[in-house]
């Protein structure tokens, strides 16, 4: 959370638009944060999108003439969307998603790693660590809730890096410690 993912799909998805071709923008109907109808950025930048509560709405919902497909926070989606994001570049489409590949408990995070498995371009963006200031590829969860999902903003999560993440959760930490100051 808070690296800039579905900021940096908005930039792919708009430069395909300026290029004419035609996209669509599918989220998950569970992400309701700050639109009901939009991919929306923690910094407010904003971009249509269809809601949709699975795979199969998104399959019924998918305009055959589009070109370019935009999955923000795919990894709600269940594993079917692998085969079926193959399926859309093997038939010729342009498929690119933004999710979070660990959960937080830095687990593996629903199709992702199939996903990143398959994917000819990944590209892999950090927050900055709210403890130290370093690289932050961990979402650490403030909210006492068991549930692998629980869609939220910067009161239910902080960004972290492997260090500070490990010495929030007393079941991880290994007496590591980190940086206190952050770095310039």
């Amino acid at each position: 959370m808070f690296s800039g993912k579905t900021e940096e799909l908005i930039r792919r998805l708009k430069r395909a638009s300026f290029a004419r071709q035609r996209v669509q923008i599918f989220k998950p109907g569970i992400d309701d944060r700050y639109e009901d109808d939009a991919i929306v950025s923690h910094s407010r930048i904003t971009l249509p999108s269809v809601p949709v509560g699975s795979l199969q709405e998104l399959k019924d919902r998918l305009d055959p003439q589009v070109e370019v497909i935009g999955i923000d926070e795919v990894q709600f989606f269940d594993e079917e969307v692998v085969g079926y994001c193959e399926s859309l570049a093997d038939g010729g489409r342009r498929v690119v998603v933004a999710g979070l590949d660990q959960d937080y408990r830095g687990e593996p995070f629903g199709p992702m790693p199939r996903l990143l498995s398959v994917a000819e371009y990944i590209t892999k963006l950090m927050a900055i660590c709210v403890r130290c200031g370093n690289p932050a590829h961990r979402s650490y969860r403030l909210a006492e809730d068991p549930q692998q999902v629980l869609v939220g903003t910067a009161e239910q999560y902080e960004a972290r890096c492997r260090r500070c993440f490990r010495q929030g959760y007393p079941s991880t930490n290994q007496g590591e410690s980190c940086v206190t100051e952050p770095r310039s």
